[in-house]
């Protein structure tokens, strides 16, 4: 499995972003087999993660038309600037506290 880790420091974000970016995610979980997809914003800082079972999803979401205009929007008016960076998870585990 892969996650994809978007960081950003936003320089202002509108209406058109909140509806581009939640199209944008449904389209990545139902197209381009996206696993799971979050993201969380805090004092000026955005951090999205999105899990992926293959290294060629991630390469076509990439090319997807629309994702390439969102980066291009998200360069000019969204963003300071981001990073982008591409991991392998080598292990996962977790505990449920049950009642």
């Amino acid at each position: 499995m892969f996650v994809v880790i978007f960081k950003a420091e936003i320089a202002q974000l509108d209406h058109e972003y909140s509806q581009l970016a939640q199209h944008l995610r449904q389209k990545a979980l139902s197209e381009y087999g996206c696993l799971k997809f979050e993201s969380y914003t805090e004092n000026g800082q955005e951090l999205a993660l999105s899990y992926w079972s293959d290294l060629e999803s991630i390469q076509r979401w990439q090319q997807d038309r629309e994702h390439i205009v969102a980066q291009q929007t998200g360069r000019k008016r969204w963003y300071k600037h981001y990073s982008v960076e591409v991991c392998e998870l080598q292990r996962h585990y977790q505990h449920n506290q049950t009642k």
